[in-house]
């Protein structure tokens, strides 16, 4: 019983780990947004993640995003799926989420020293909306 317990968490671990991979190889919403109304720069200084993330935004909705920067392969993934997800969301809605809404995207559980790479892009879009 334990055995296939283990088996099949770590075959789902094994998928989200593929789909950070993914993401940091092609990132989506990579790149300058020409008519962003906000934009911030945030980098993680213990790691060296650079992160930029433009927005425009339209009667307090994100109506368009991009990123630009560099960075490990969590913080890469976690930026590209990041605007995936709030892409049409509220600015209320996004100046609300929380770390947990970055560990729910990415799937996995990570270490305490990964997960500041993680929150870089969430914090940066924040700071963005300020």
């Amino acid at each position: 019983m334990y055995l296939d317990y283990f088996h099949r968490h770590s075959s789902m671990d094994q998928i989200y780990r593929q789909q950070i991979l993914d993401h940091y190889q092609n990132p989506q919403n990579f790149g300058a947004l020409e008519n962003a109304t906000h934009s911030a720069t945030l980098e993680n200084l213990s790691c060296g993640d650079k992160i930029t993330i433009h927005t425009c935004i339209e009667n307090d909705q994100i109506s368009d995003i991009s990123f630009e920067g560099e960075g490990c392969a969590i913080c890469i993934a976690s930026a590209s799926l990041l605007t995936e997800e709030v892409l049409s969301k509220s600015t209320d809605t996004v100046a609300n989420m929380t770390y947990d809404s970055i560990q729910d995207y990415l799937g996995i559980t990570l270490s305490p020293s990964r997960i500041k790479c993680a929150h870089l892009a969430l914090l940066t879009l924040q700071e963005a909306l300020k």
